[in-house]
Formats: structure tokens, C-alpha cells, sequence
């Protein structure tokens, strides 16, 4: 059945319905099924995301179709490909019953629910969504983000700089002191630590040791430094009851210290209820997301689900206080190097995405975390693309794969953000930092592709 001339209206202009700001915007990379009309298509696409159905149905009224999703552009692209582009009604979406605010689950059921498998379509992906006022105050937005943990660490408020961070490895496998031993090492030398995002309570590792051998390695290490640590504890359960629990031992555990604790959720397997569950809950921690598993979605190969831009923006308005972005084509994950764009939706507050220009109208900034497979040699090409270095980033085995182990391997790190900020060329930097130097010689792969003639200048063979 068309269903064009209802949810359809190709003259609406996206200008208007911007400074109107009653709808929510999304677009989608869309392609039809062979034999189908594209508007069409698209139209029974809005139809399943709001209002409709594929039939008439009795019950439909005027105020009914009053809150229809609208398809308002559908342009042909390459390969057989749509741009389409739908404005839901803000009324549309679900809204809670204890303070009347909106919810990403709802807006997720709506724009990527049962139309991902309808019969017509190929496949559609949502690349990028813009919300209007009315609907980005009912938000939570972050509580707490890179600018809290530079407080604690006693660092400027603005331009903090890199927070040195590492993930201990390996991720599973170590038992309660080896793991606590680690994390004493690397704070000598690093700043932040946080649970890889298996880590929990497994058997050979249960929290109720676990916890509190870490946070006497971290009174330890601020005591030989007389620098603060920051430690992020993976609090992600099924059950909230759980979850709580978890957060309430940490917290209690790490007593005077529980300002220097993060929490950590897996936010894409854990969903939208586990972040705002840890959000509200625990408003006085940053609110740490990882985003394990979201490349079933976001990834270049999947041609449904949403992007990895799409995903960022639905993190801030959550209340992400960081989330790791991927390390845009510098370390061992997908991405490339345009992705600075997801960095800055993130941090900024007026970006560009890909289709929209997003104001987010003061809410909190949500921290990029960098991590997968960065070391000290990859850092300065990823601060030359990005432009800044106020990032929390967590090397694993950028860090404890470092010659001369994980103390000397954050040292690296930070002299590596060092060099960058001075305008110092890195090789020359390492001619006056073992540390440094003991990098090159660590990761060698690495040095002879950013950083030909290394060998000779630092005497290396």
C-alpha cells in the first residue's frame, strides 16, 4: 500500500522545521528492495516508525495523524542509495512518569525499531539526527566530565591537558594482587586506570578482594608521588540492584579516596537504563561508557543500525561524562581520520555531523576516550589531527608493552603529550628521555613507519 500522500511531504523545508523546533530530525542511508518505489518506500518506513501500520486501520483519527513522522527529503546517492531524511513530532516520544523526561530508549524504538527488517527495504541506517530545543532540556546530559578529573588532579580547569590512563592487561587472567601490583606500577608513572570491560567479578577475581587491594595501591602510589590517581571500576550488571550494590562497595571501599573514582558502565550491551541508572544514582562520579559491541551497528560493514556519530550524540544527551571514540584511524581500531567530527559533537557546543548542525545550548561536554592499541609514537599524529590533547586516553599495551615496563611506559605517554605541546620534534624529545627513547625501541614497527631515520638519530640498531 503507497502510503506516500500521509507521511510524505517532500516541501516541507529543513530550515523551517529547525527553527519551528517541533520535530526531531533523522537521517537514514536507505536503499529499496528490487521493485519497489523508493518515496514509497520511505513513506511505509515513516509509517512503521510512528503512527502507521501497512493497512488502514478504523482507529486512526485527525489528531492521530496530527503526530505522523514525515518523510521530507528522499535523494538518490550512489550505488542504488537514498538520503532520506524524517521529522518526528516531539509528542511522539516516551516520557517518564516520575519527572516528565525524555528517553533514549523511546527514541531508539521509534527511528531504529521494526522498520530495520520490513520486507521493502534493503536495508537503512540512521547517519545522523538533530534534536530541537524543546526536546534537548528534557535530557539529562553529563554531570561530570575531563574538567572534574583535572580539579582532582590539580590542573587547570581549561587545557587541562592529556589524562595518562591505561587499561591493565591482560584484560582477564589475573587474580587479585597481580592485578593490584599492576595498577601500583602504572600510577607511579600515569594518572587514570580503569576495569577493562570483561572485568567485573569473575571467580579468580572477586570484587570483594579485588577492590579493596586496588585501593590501597592507589593511597600507595599518591603517597610515593604526592600526585591523585584516578581509578574506574566496571559496575555494568543485568540487574540495577546490582549495579548499585556494586557502586555503593566501591565507593565505600575507597572511603576518603571515593572522589578519585569513576564508574564504569558498558553502555551499548548494558543500554540506556544502565547509564541512567549510574547517572542518577551516582551523579558525583564520572560516568565512564564504554561502548563494547557497538560495531554490530556502527560499523562501515553494516548497513543497518546506526552510525558511530549517532551513537556519540545519544551518549551526551544520556549523560556520558566519556566514552571512547575509537582512535580515528591512529591505533588498532576501525575509523579514520575524519572522525575527529565525532570528537567534537562530543566536546563542543555547536558542531557539525554529517547532516545536521547540532547546538547543544550549554549541556555538560562528554570527554573523548582514546584507546586500542596507542602508544607514545601514534600519539602526536592523533593531537595533529584532532588539534588539542585534552583527552582521557588509556593504553594497555602502549603502556605495560613498553621495555622497560608499565611505570616507565606511562612516562612515555605523557612525555609524548609533552613534546606535542612544546612543538617538539618526537625523535629529538626522545634524545633527552630514556623513556622516550625506550619506546621507539619498544614498539619498532611503529617507529620506522611515523618516524623514518629514527635508528640512526637515537644510535639504535
Amino acid at each position: 500500500m503507497d502510503q506516500s500522500k500521509r507521511y510524505c511531504n517532500l516541501s516541507l523545508k529543513e530550515a523551517e522545521l529547525m527553527a519551528q523546533g517541533r520535530h526531531v530530525l533523522c537521517a537514514y542511508i536507505m536503499k529499496p528492495k528490487p521493485g519497489h518505489e523508493p518515496v514509497a518506500t520511505a513513506a511505509h518506513f515513516a509509517a512503521e516508525s510512528s503512527t502507521g501500520t501497512n493497512v488502514e486501520v478504523c482507529t486512526t483519527d485527525d489528531f492521530t495523524r496530527g503526530v505522523d513522522a514525515l518523510v521530507y527529503e528522499v535523494t538518490e546517492q550512489a550505488n542504488g542509495d537514498y538520503l532520506m531524511k524524517i521529522a518526528y513530532p516531539n509528542d511522539l516520544f516516551d516520557r517518564n512518569v516520575t519527572d516528565g523526561r525524555a528517553m533514549i530508549v523511546s527514541f531508539l524504538t521509534l527511528s531504529i525499531g521494526n522498520n530495520q527488517g520490513m520486507s521493502d527495504i534493503e536495508y537503512a541506517k540512521m547517519h545522523d539526527f538533530w534534536v530541537p530545543p524543546a526536546m534537548l532540556q528534557l535530557f539529562d546530559g553529563p554531570a561530570m566530565n575531563i574538567a572534574d578529573m583535572w580539579r582532582v588532579l590539580g590542573r587547570p580547569q581549561v587545557n587541562g591537558g592529556m589524562i595518562v590512563g591505561t587499561i591493565i592487561k591482560p584484560k582477564l587472567g589475573l587474580r587479585p594482587k597481580p592485578f593490584a601490583d599492576a595498577c601500583h606500577q602504572f600510577w607511579l608513572g600515569g594518572d587514570f586506570i580503569k576495569n577493562d570491560e570483561p572485568q567485573g567479578n569473575q571467580v579468580f577475581a572477586p570484587m570483594r578482594e579485588v577492590i579493596p587491594l586496588v585501593a590501597d595501591a592507589l593511597r600507595r602510589a599518591q603517597d610515593e608521588t604526592g600526585e591523585a590517581k584516578l581509578f574506574s571500576a566496571n559496575i555494568t550488571a543485568d540487574d540495577p540492584f546490582e549495579m548499585i550494590r556494586r557502586g555503593e562497595m566501591i565507593l565505600e571501599i575507597f572511603g576518603e579516596n571515593a572522589n578519585r573514582v569513576a564508574f564504569l558502565v558498558d553502555g551499548y550491551v548494558g543500554g540506556p537504563s544502565a547509564i541512567t541508572l549510574a547517572r542518577r544514582y551516582f551523579p558525583g562520579q564520572f560516568l565512564h561508557y564504554h561502548r563494547a559491541g557497538h560495531g554490530a551497528v556502527t560499523s562501515k560493514q553494516s548497513k543497518r543500525g546506526y552510525s558511530v556519530l549517532t551513537h556519540m550524540k545519544m551518549a551526551r544527551l544520556q549523560g556520558a561524562s566519556g566514552i571512547h571514540t575509537g582512535t580515528m584511524g591512529y591505533g588498532k581500531m576501525e575509523g579514520d581520520k575524519d572522525e575527529k567530527m565525532v570528537a567534537y559533537m562530543l566536546e563542543r557546543d555547536v558542531a557539525d555531523g554529517l547532516y545536521y548542525r547540532q547546538d547543544w545550548l550549554g549541556m555538560k561536554a562528554t570527554t573523548p576516550i582514546i584507546s586500542g592499541g596507542m602508544n607514545a609514537l601514534r600519539l602526536p599524529g592523533f593531537f595533529d589531527n584532532l588539534g588539542h590533547s585534552n583527552v582521557i586516553q588509556t593504553s594497555g599495551g602502549g603502556a605495560f608493552g613498553h621495555k622497560d615496563g608499565g611505570t616507565i611506559g606511562a612516562k612515555s605517554l605523557r612525555l609524548a603529550q609533552e613534546a606535542w605541546v612544546r612543538g617538539v620534534n618526537l625523535v629529538d624529545f626522545a634524545l633527552e628521555h630514556s623513556e622516550l627513547k625506550g619506546a621507539f625501541e619498544s614498539f619498532p614497527a611503529d617507529a620506522d613507519a611515523l618516524f623514518p631515520g629514527w635508528r640512526d638519530k637515537l644510535k639504535v640498531r
